[in-house]
């Protein structure tokens, strides 16, 4: 029969052991809220933001284009939300987030935007490159909100800057077409983190339809050589 000190034993390690039970539970228990996750989103019909240029109306040229993922500068190639600083330092919103890594946001930002504004017959990701004659390929080299002073982000809204690099070339003759660049700058109304999104929105929306109505442009004397083949 166990005894007094036995007893008091056994008593001491169900107590330990519920407790670490208890502690250990505890670690793999959170009630931190997840991140907002925020989506941008193509303009696809009324009016176009400031600046931006949509392609010509008339008859889809007769091109078929690959929007290759983009390459993003380091420090911005992630699915979090930037913010820089007068002395340079980058930082990200708390809490947010964007609806995937940054390539893979502006690459589907483009396959829609293009499919309204661009006047291509054919626009896709890059999983059908090799079916298409041409692809657009995006350098990212700016995509953060900017604020005009350091120190905690409490008084004057930011401005939200985008700045694109992007070639276009020919699949089957390995050539550059051309190259262009696109910039665009839009101010947050307020400082909260949904007017920012917002302008965030506006400026990739201008930045893009640039692109589009160039691409345009240096693609419409290919799609007058492929319809003269054709004929």
């Amino acid at each position: 029969m166990m005894g007094t000190s036995g007893t008091r034993a056994a008593t001491l390690l169900l107590i330990l052991a519920w407790v670490l039970c208890g502690c250990a539970g505890s670690l793999f228990k959170t009630k931190v809220a997840p991140p907002t996750v925020y989506l941008l989103t193509a303009v696809t019909d009324g009016p176009v933001p400031s600046a931006g240029a949509a392609a010509p109306a008339g008859a889809p040229l007769t091109v078929d284009l690959a929007v290759l993922k983009p390459r993003v500068r380091p420090g911005l190639d992630n699915d979090r939300i930037a913010a820089l600083y007068p002395d340079r330092h980058l930082d990200y919103f708390a809490d947010a987030r964007w609806s995937g890594p940054l390539d893979e946001v502006i690459q589907d930002l483009v396959v829609r935007l293009f499919h309204s504004h661009a006047g291509l017959r054919n626009v896709s990701g890059d999983a059908s490159a090799f079916g298409s004659a041409y692809w657009l390929e995006i350098v990212v080299t700016d995509f953060q909100a900017e604020y005009a002073a350091n120190g905690p982000a409490g008084a004057a809204p930011p401005s939200v800057r985008v700045h694109f690099m992007a070639r276009i070339g020919s699949s089957g003759e390995r050539r550059i077409i051309a190259r262009f660049e696109a910039d665009a700058r839009q101010p947050a109304t307020a400082n909260r983190l949904s007017a920012i999104v917002d302008a965030y929105d506006r400026a990739a929306n201008q930045a893009l339809l640039q692109i589009a109505a160039d691409c345009a442009a240096a693609l419409a004397p290919e799609s007058k050589a492929l319809e003269s083949k054709a004929r």
